[in-house]
């Protein structure tokens, strides 16, 4: 029988391919779990299940302790695309089938009637709008595409085309541009799209472990493209190790590791999606005051919360405000999150920051 450290299996954030390397670990991006499965099944007389997919562009995984060994993981893995599928359905800006996609292509400002899951993503988005001083903004998605990122892909500008931006930003600004009454939402301007990643993978994680918990499940980790969800103990009885990422583009590290329960986390970085014009550097975080990528220090926000839903969305939020500005919002809101920006001062060329819910989680 391998040992627990022989078996770890480290994921991360962000929709990559997987990157296999020797000793059984598996890198992906930002963020990644430390989990050791083989110890707790030959000592405890418990089941493991292990589940894995494709959904949204990337990959899911469940882990999780079957203390009763009665389990039907085919049955649970039916369930989980099942609901996965459904998330899809309602938030996916990639198929134009979608209830977003539909939202989109309205050319109206009349209230419509969505699912409750999609008003939920929406309310909640307004919210963080409110609470980031409008720095966490769904409505962005023609900013972005005008820049050469999200949905629509194709050849990167050396820079956002000026007339195609102030288009763009003409019907962008959520804090104004969207409006939301129990399930009916409503554009202020009839071409205002919404653009969910930020927000919707998250809000699949939390779905997956509803599933999850309904079969009876009490220990287990789920996780989409490294947005994860943790609830109890790992297969050691111990909390889940979350190992967050340095946030460098070529090599795969931890730079510190988390202890986290009955929490979601997520992770958001400027270092992997960016491109370079003539020395300058473009990243896909897009800061919703000027319209154009972040240009400060920080290089990833990670947030622990309530649920994945909100950790994925703030985990955006802070990125694009930064360390200073997110830090002040996360002490007076009582948020979770460790900033680490890049440092010329520091030996690995990075400093970390953590907000005091952080630290109090860590203690």
């Amino acid at each position: 029988m391998k040992s627990a450290a022989e078996r770890a299996t480290l994921f991360a954030h962000d929709q990559s391919e997987m990157h296999t390397v020797p000793n059984n670990i598996v890198f992906s991006r930002r963020s990644f779990i430390l989990m050791s499965l083989t110890l707790a099944a030959c000592k405890g007389g418990s089941d493991i299940v292990e589940l894995s997919g494709s959904t949204m562009g990337t990959s899911y995984t469940v882990t999780g302790v079957d203390h009763n060994r009665n389990v039907d993981q085919a049955a649970l893995k039916k369930a989980l695309e099942a609901s996965l599928a459904q998330v899809n359905a309602q938030m996916s800006n990639w198929d134009a089938s979608s209830e977003v996609s539909r939202f989109n292509a309205l050319r109206s400002t009349a209230p419509v009637t969505v699912s409750e899951g999609f008003a939920e993503v929406v309310r909640a988005s307004r919210e963080i709008n409110a609470a980031s001083a409008g720095q966490f903004d769904i409505t962005l998605g023609p900013v972005i595409e005008a820049w050469g990122f999200g949905s629509i892909g194709g050849s990167r500008p050396a820079t956002a085309e000026a007339n195609t931006l102030a288009a763009a930003r003409k019907v962008s600004g959520q804090t104004d541009g969207l409006k939301v009454n129990g399930t009916q939402i409503s554009k202020s301007h009839p071409e205002a799209e919404l653009y969910l990643p930020s927000i919707g993978k998250g809000y699949g994680v939390d779905q997956m472990a509803k599933v999850v918990a309904s079969f009876g499940i009490t220990d287990f980790m789920v996780e989409i493209g490294g947005d994860l969800y943790v609830s109890g103990r790992n297969a050691d009885s111990m909390d889940w190790q979350i190992g967050i990422e340095t946030p460098t583009a070529y090599t795969r590290s931890a730079y510190q590791v988390a202890s986290v329960s009955n929490m979601g986390m997520a992770t958001s970085g400027d270092y992997r999606n960016y491109f370079e014009r003539d020395g300058e550097r473009f990243s896909h975080i897009i800061d919703a005051h000027t319209g154009a990528p972040i240009t400060h220090k920080t290089a990833s926000a990670t947030v622990l919360a309530e649920n994945t839903m909100l950790a994925d969305a703030w985990s955006t939020a802070m990125l694009v405000l930064g360390t200073e500005r997110g830090l002040e919002i996360a002490n007076q809101r009582d948020i979770a999150v460790l900033f680490i920006d890049r440092s010329t001062d520091a030996e690995n060329g990075f400093a970390s920051v953590a907000s005091d819910k952080f630290k109090q989680l860590q203690a």
